[in-house]
């Protein structure tokens, strides 16, 4: 998958946040080609490490990680008033998954399982 800088930079306000998002995407396809979904819908991606891909618009940026099996781990973060957001654009990438939102001091805030 080609890199792509022509989607948002994650806007300022989250350059500097903590994690906040974790999850896993069930029987995923490669990584590039789910960073590739992700180029076509406008965000940025990056090859980061191997297999793995970040992916960011401007109010989420996220590590795609593959693990052994079909499984993708995803990690980063996100500004929480997009979570929904984001749930529904992994719905429309036809994704089985679960996403899990914290706040700054390390605690569950909010959790999305499809």
């Amino acid at each position: 998958m080609d890199i792509s800088d022509e989607g948002s930079s994650l806007a300022p306000d989250w350059q500097d946040a903590d994690s906040n998002l974790s999850g896993v995407l069930r029987e995923c396809p490669d990584t590039s080609t789910l960073a590739a979904r992700f180029v076509r819908v406008g965000w940025k991606s990056r090859s980061s490490s191997g297999d793995a891909y970040e992916v960011e618009s401007s109010w989420c940026r996220i590590e795609l990680d593959p693990v052994d099996g079909a499984d993708t781990l995803l990690n980063g973060v996100i500004d929480p008033d997009e979570l929904d957001a984001l749930a529904v654009l992994l719905s429309r990438f036809g994704l089985i998954f679960g996403l899990e939102l914290y706040d700054d001091a390390g605690a569950l805030r909010r959790e999305i399982t499809v």
